[in-house]
């Protein structure tokens, strides 16, 4: 329908980008997608810039100029390659905000010794290269695994049926949390029991199997910012406004730490 001729690069930001996109442009128009990250709190820190090697689902490196790390978010201590954590900028960076307007308790949080903590979870390799993993709130630890949604999402939207799905953790009284994902279907597919269970079986197929959602539940559209973003935390909420007396219960067992 269009014709990509002069189309020359793809760049994308705001929500993980997954590997089946990139390489679909590549391989369908040999256009690269470049991802990039950043906050408002940050300006842009890390990219694939020009000449870099796209590596797909990667969003590349910390920009020229920009000291940053994966860190531990409870000691601020640089992490090992390949092991997950937070990603931090060092908190004299030209760029980053001076805080948050009259929330200092609020400002004080996001800083561990020398970093900025963004509150996102990612992991380096051996090249540099970050790979992002989830916001920290967004992750489902569920029997003492922590799940997080990008590989979960990854995985459903990749289902033949499907369209777009977000992951949230739902209060469960024996794991503690289970993963929920939200799901609004193609064009020519209706929400049945038959098809939730194809769903989870195609994702314990797909993915580790502890990470299939136990939980489907079908929209008609998710909620997103004005700039495309899922609202998580909007689903999260409601969900545990839902299940309040789980939440409770689970509370009176210590067994609640959100």
């Amino acid at each position: 329908r269009y014709d990509l001729g002069d189309l020359e690069v793809i760049l994308t930001a705001g929500e993980p980008c997954t590997p089946g996109i990139v390489r679909f442009f590549d391989e369908k128009f040999g256009i690269p997608v470049r991802e990039g990250y950043g906050q408002t709190e940050t300006s842009a820190i890390a990219c694939n810039i020009p000449g870099m090697e796209v590596r797909p689902g990667s969003m590349g490196k910390f920009t020229p100029g920009v000291e940053g790390a994966i860190v531990d978010p409870d000691t601020g201590e640089r992490l090992p390659v390949g092991e997950k954590g937070m990603i931090a900028v060092v908190r004299d960076h030209p760029m980053l905000f001076k805080g948050y307007h009259k929330k200092e308790a609020k400002t004080a949080e996001c800083f561990v010794g020398d970093w900025y903590l963004t509150g996102d979870l990612a992991m380096m390799d051996e090249d540099g290269y970050i790979w992002f993993d989830s916001r920290a709130d967004d992750v489902c630890i569920s029997s003492g695994y922590r799940i997080g949604p990008f590989e979960v999402e990854s995985a459903v939207d990749s289902h033949e049926a499907v369209l777009e799905s977000a992951m949230i953790p739902s209060p469960d009284l024996i794991r503690g949390e289970v993963v929920k994902v939200f799901v609004v279907l193609k064009g020519g597919y209706a929400p049945s029991k038959e098809l939730v269970g194809d769903i989870q079986q195609y994702v314990k197929q797909v993915a580790a199997p502890y990470k299939y959602p136990r939980e489907i539940e079908f929209l008609e559209e998710l909620p997103k910012t004005i700039s495309g973003k899922i609202k998580r935390k909007e689903l999260r909420v409601k969900e545990f406004e839902m299940k309040k007396g789980v939440i409770e219960e689970l509370k009176e067992k210590g067994l609640w730490f959100r």
